[in-house]
């Protein structure tokens, strides 16, 4: 397990790396999930998914731990594909499942609690597989995500879905150094969210869209940029990426110009605040 996805979040620092409440955060995590003694982990492949994933296989082994992805037009596929690669690395119990969000108009209208129909539609998909077992579905929330817009916590928290690593104390940056610690190579992998979330709040969700996204953000991953969104404006898209690789994308300027016109974009631009997650939250 020794392939690199990059540098780590912004935020990472040494004294994260040897935090003294780290061993009392995952006995706490071991202690919950026990209690619960079986799960179904809601399985994206990134770090926080993929860490609770790790822990509650090793904790509760392929019986009690039951990963699944589910598989929507707002995965990206290189996303699926790690999942498929990670579930066979660490011998995780692994199935995908079909989610079809789409179909749900309040979904497509795309107002700010998208995520809310997205996580119902989720729970939807998973809640029957949990309950065929007598497990229960988990998700990989930190306590960092509670402070930001993500109304689909609520809608999975209403659904039954519970959030040990929550419970058990757990920020991102525990997250990356714990898995670290645990030769996961998910520790520094770039943040992930589904593609719908590079479109403005009031802009229609379709397959063509994220499509394009999809397209485009692959293209600038090829080329070298690491943490990225693609902000879709219309015609118009809008690159965030770290500062420090700023450098890069002039250096690259007309090679990153070829491929997201190549996905379906006319005009592309850089957004000089850099990358943060969930930016829409706040600029819709």
């Amino acid at each position: 397990m020794t392939a690199a996805y990059g540098r780590p979040a912004r935020g990472i620092t040494d004294r994260d790396l040897t935090d003294r409440n780290l061993e009392t955060r995952l006995e706490l995590l071991d202690g919950e999930l026990h209690r619960l003694e079986r799960v179904v982990v809601a399985f994206s492949g990134g770090a926080d998914s993929s860490f609770l994933a790790a822990v509650a296989h090793r904790t509760l082994g392929s019986t009690g731990c039951h990963a699944v992805t589910a598989v929507s037009t707002s995965l990206a596929g290189d996303e699926l594909e790690d999942c498929r690669a990670l579930a066979a690395e660490w011998g995780l119990r692994w199935s995908t499942a079909e989610a079809h969000e789409m179909l749900r108009a309040a979904y497509r209208r795309n107002d700010p609690d998208r995520c809310a129909h997205c996580k119902s539609e989720l729970m939807d998909v998973l809640a029957p597989i949990a309950s065929a077992a007598g497990a229960t579905v988990v998700l990989g929330v930190n306590v960092d995500d509670l402070g930001d817009h993500r109304p689909g916590q609520a809608a999975a928290a209403d659904e039954g879905a519970e959030f040990p690593l929550v419970t058990a104390g757990f920020t991102k940056a525990e997250i990356r150094t714990a898995s670290r610690r645990l030769g996961l190579r998910t520790w520094n992998k770039p943040a992930a969210a589904c593609l719908a979330s590079r479109v403005p709040h009031g802009t229609e969700v379709s397959v063509e869209v994220l499509t394009r996204v999809e397209r485009a953000e692959m293209a600038l991953r090829r080329i070298g940029l690491v943490q990225l969104r693609v902000r879709h404006y219309g015609d118009t898209a809008r690159i965030e990426v770290e500062p420090e690789q700023f450098g890069l994308v002039v250096a690259r300027r007309q090679a990153i110009v070829e491929a997201v016109r190549a996905a379906g974009y006319h005009y592309v631009t850089l957004d000089l605040d850099g990358f943060r997650s969930g930016n829409l939250n706040a600029r819709s």
